[in-house]
């Protein structure tokens, strides 16, 4: 909306004498700190409203599993779907600051909100069925692959060249792996992949929020770098002309977050659920396409990946053996097990993601 104005003030008798002014709104990062800003306060704003509202309509809050660590009995009756805090002051933020004729801030939006309606189908049924099983497992999966299917066929017609079904090998100036269309599917499961790792990790109080704010800062640097022609020339990164803008919408998630974490600091008034997590993890595999750093999410989400191998490990280990390889999956409470305390596991999990934002964001230079 913001950036409409500039145009107003170049076609419009009488806003010329603010030319100056607007002339602000034409950059990204002003309009990234603006978009910080708005996320913020709208779930400042807005945030106690909506915890009442769902702690009304939710009764018994999230269901807290009985086999899971004692020490989580203490949360019943928590409300859950505080994903739709964030996704709320992140689509004002976007709305507001965001240049809208950017295809590429409306494709990842989009599937931002897509796999927010997707888990919040499936909070809804475990609120109201007061059970685990919400939705169908494979049916999730397939309408999650429908979705990033979609976004990365439409971010490979965006670009237009070779480069676009190719994968960027970090460390390397030149060397590029040439899927041709078969990048749409590892596209799709980057997507897929992202959302439900992030997905995992929701599971003590403020364990994901930090964690995801951390890799949206790092991505938004990436995307300012890789959208701007000198500065990706510079640092010798694949420049993706129009990605740029999608500091923009990183920025109001990352507003959008801070508000979430005060109210989800332990004890937590809200929980994220599926709502939040599997949509912002979606939200960072998608702007990971976008920018062609696929494997630089790997490691700068290299505690969601854990979180998601520990699950993996542990079903394959118990199928193929009978043994578990840890007390308990995902990996978090396993830790819990052991003894650490939750406070102590979300701050040392927060300090790994810090290491490994660092580790990613040093791809950028050493090349």
């Amino acid at each position: 909306m913001f950036y409409w104005l500039i145009e107003l003030s170049n076609t419009v008798p009488g806003f010329g004498a603010f030319r100056s002014a607007l002339n602000v709104f034409r950059y990204i990062t002003f309009r990234t700190g603006g978009a910080v800003v708005t996320g913020a306060l709208f779930v400042f704003l807005f945030g106690p409203w909506i915890i009442d509202h769902l702690r009304i309509r939710q009764g018994k809050g999230q269901p807290i599993r009985s086999d899971g660590p004692q020490s989580h009995l203490a949360k019943k009756g928590t409300p859950t779907m505080g994903g739709l805090m964030i996704l709320s002051g992140l689509t004002v933020g976007t709305v507001l600051w965001a240049n809208p004729l950017n295809p590429y801030v409306w494709i990842v939006l989009a599937v931002t909100l897509g796999f927010g309606f997707v888990g919040f189908y499936d909070d809804y049924l475990k609120v109201t069925k007061q059970s685990h099983s919400g939705f169908a497992g494979k049916l999730r999966l397939l309408i999650e692959a429908v979705i990033g299917l979609a976004a990365t066929y439409a971010l490979v017609r965006l670009g237009r060249d070779v480069s676009s079904t190719s994968l960027v090998i970090p460390f390397f100036k030149d060397l590029v792996i040439n899927f041709g269309w078969f990048f749409v599917i590892f596209g799709a499961f980057v997507i897929v992949g992202s959302g439900n790792a992030v997905n995992l990790t929701d599971g003590l109080d403020g364990l994901a929020i930090v964690p995801v704010m951390i890799a949206t800062a790092s991505f938004a640097m990436i995307a300012y770098l890789a959208g701007n022609a000198v500065f990706a020339e510079y640092l010798q990164i694949k420049y993706v002309a129009g990605t740029g803008e999608l500091a923009v919408l990183c920025g109001a998630l990352l507003g959008a977050g801070l508000g979430f974490l005060w109210f989800n600091a332990p004890p937590a008034s809200i929980f994220m659920g599926d709502t939040g997590s599997l949509a912002l993890g979606g939200m960072l595999g998608a702007i990971a396409v976008a920018v062609k750093h696929e494997i630089v999410l790997a490691v700068i989400g290299g505690l969601f990946v854990l979180e998601a191998v520990s699950v993996i490990v542990q079903v394959v280990s118990f199928k193929l053996t009978g043994k578990r390889i840890f007390r308990m999956a995902p990996i978090h409470h396993h830790f819990e097990q052991l003894g650490w305390t939750e406070p102590q596991i979300v701050i040392r999990f927060w300090i790994i993601s810090v290491m490994l934002a660092l580790a990613g964001l040093s791809t950028l230079k050493l090349r």
